[in-house]
């Protein structure tokens, strides 16, 4: 559902175990994001994708107008 490198807009849904935030993409694949909170839009960049989990970094914080 994702690959390494690659950037998207999305919304944190979740704050997991270790306070890291979580969202979903296609076919509720996780990207698990540190340092957001839930309900947070951000733009992030998936640095690890493992057989049922990918993480990612922000890159861009974004507001709810844009």
């Amino acid at each position: 559902p994702v690959e390494e490198g690659e950037q998207r807009t999305v919304e944190i849904e979740d704050i997991g175990e270790q306070g890291d935030g979580i969202t979903r993409v296609e076919r509720g694949f996780v990207v698990i994001v540190p340092d957001t909170e839930q309900g947070e839009r951000v733009t992030v960049e998936i640095t690890d994708v493992r057989q049922n989990v990918a993480f990612a970094e922000v890159v861009k914080r974004v507001s709810y107008y844009e």
